[in-house]
């Protein structure tokens, strides 16, 4: 008898699946980043749950609520945590670039809490909804659409993230590398927003929610990466003491 043959229905059973991966992300993590590096991937998981729940029973009323009343299951996690697992793997890797990658990492959880905090409490709370594409006014829950008091939190929800982070004394010890989480976690959910409204239809029904959340958190990561090596080139540095010399 194959041996995928008998691992793999217990690995798809959901609950051993999800057990499975989060103690990979775990050890990946710990063995990687360390002890400070799980300490953000968990209250990442605690601040999205909360969140998560937050006029749950009207929303599933309305019908735009999170399935299982918001609890994570495998594809989540691997949707929300695979492009943190992949940069802590490379900062291990490649020492000499852990900041950018740690950095990397913080950016992909804190674009991913950013997107549930604009999601939940937009949902929760938004008084208009506009579809990020038209600027057409939509009803909450729909795909691309984006609120003002979503907006305002989800900049809340990466900006608690990166203050942990920093706490944990990950590599966001800096105002560039603090502005540069936070900026590019804004983005990114923008640009989520847009494959949402674009291309999240029938005809492409193969591009699931987990599936463009890896995508977003990706960016998120990608941009933030690119914003601190701006932020912190010498013509950059030029310009800016340049300007405050005035």
């Amino acid at each position: 008898m194959r041996a995928d043959a008998f691992i793999l229905p217990r690995l798809r059973s959901s609950r051993n699946f999800l057990s499975f991966s989060t103690y990979t992300f775990r050890i990946i993590f710990m063995f990687n980043i360390g002890f400070s590096g799980w300490g953000v991937c968990v209250a990442y998981l605690i601040l999205g749950s909360v969140v998560t729940k937050v006029k749950m029973v009207e929303k599933e009323k309305l019908g735009i609520a999170e399935k299982r009343q918001g609890r994570r299951g495998p594809e989540n996690v691997w949707g929300s945590a695979a492009v943190a697992m992949i940069c802590a793997i490379l900062s291990y890797v490649y020492p000499y670039l852990s900041n950018l990658f740690e950095l990397g990492f913080v950016a992909s959880l804190a674009t991913k809490l950013s997107d549930t905090f604009q999601s939940e409490i937009g949902k929760a709370y938004g008084k208009t909804a506009y579809l990020v594409t038209t600027l057409k006014r939509v009803e909450r829950g729909t795909e691309g659409a984006v609120s003002l008091e979503g907006t305002l939190a989800g900049i809340v929800g990466s900006l608690l993230l990166s203050t942990i982070a920093v706490l944990s004394g990950l590599a966001i010890n800096s105002i560039e590398a603090f502005a540069a989480c936070n900026l590019a976690a804004f983005l990114a959910c923008y640009c989520e927003s847009y494959i949402g409204a674009t291309y999240q239809s029938d005809k492409f029904a193969w591009l699931s929610n987990e599936l463009v959340n890896l995508i977003n958190c990706a960016i998120g990561a990608f941009i933030s990466i690119v914003l601190y090596t701006f932020f912190t080139s010498s013509k950059f540095g030029a310009v800016v003491g340049a300007s405050s010399a005035f």
